[in-house]
């Protein structure tokens, strides 16, 4: 695995583009209505993971960096700069939500799902044999996420995987340049599904993953849909 001091620009130039988030820090809008993603996740819940949990997260980011160096660094830059950093844990924190965030509501769409097509569905059947494996590989990880964290399909090196984070964790601090990404804590299902996280995971997998964004973010330079 590559260190963060061996990442490409090309590398940094996709995390950028595909999260979009940059000082001064505000509540990006939805890509889409908060019903939109109606009966998969629900009006109430997009509300409140967006309109509270991630807005909190800017909020505090916004309370914590004031004053300080960070206050006119890109999400990118702060998470960079605190990740490993025990006395910086909290500004890695909400850096790290806010960014993660940002990230994840592009990876949905009303209607989406399927087959992923174009040179990221070929990319994806090399890397795991087929569409059907990654799928089982990318479920298996979101569900067996022990507490609160992320599933992620990530480019390492230019080899597709599937990763997962915990709490505030991003792959890019480990080199990896994200591609796609799925909440599991329980804000993201909890008022839908109570504890049948397999029930959403398998049903924003099958009906709302954004394949378009995904491969924007997987091809350097692609216009992102």
């Amino acid at each position: 695995m590559r260190n963060l001091q061996e990442r490409s620009p090309q590398a940094d130039r996709r995390n950028t583009q595909c999260a979009a988030a940059e000082a001064p820090f505000a509540l990006p809008p939805l890509p889409f209505d908060e019903g939109a993603l109606a009966p998969v996740i629900s009006a109430r819940t997009v509300a409140l993971h967006h309109g509270k949990h991630h807005r909190t997260y800017i909020d505090t980011l916004n309370k914590l960096v004031a004053g300080t160096p960070f206050a006119n660094q890109s999400l990118e830059a702060i998470i960079k700069a605190t990740a490993g950093k025990k006395d910086q844990t909290s500004i890695f924190n909400n850096a790290g939500q806010a960014w993660n965030h940002a990230f994840y509501w592009r990876c949905l769409k009303p209607s989406g799902g399927g087959l992923p097509g174009g040179a990221l569905g070929e990319r994806i059947a090399s890397a795991f044999g087929s569409f059907d494996q990654f799928r089982k590989d990318f479920s298996k990880a979101a569900v067996a996420q022990f507490g609160s964290g992320w599933a992620w399909l990530v480019d390492d090196g230019g080899k597709l995987k599937v990763v997962t984070t915990s709490n505030a964790d991003v792959p890019f601090t480990k080199g990896q340049t994200p591609i796609l990404t799925l909440d599991v804590w329980e804000h993201a299902y909890y008022l839908d599904y109570q504890n049948r996280r397999v029930d959403h995971v398998e049903a924003v997998i099958d009906r709302l993953l954004n394949w378009q964004f995904a491969a924007s973010c997987a091809t350097p330079g692609a216009a992102i849909e």
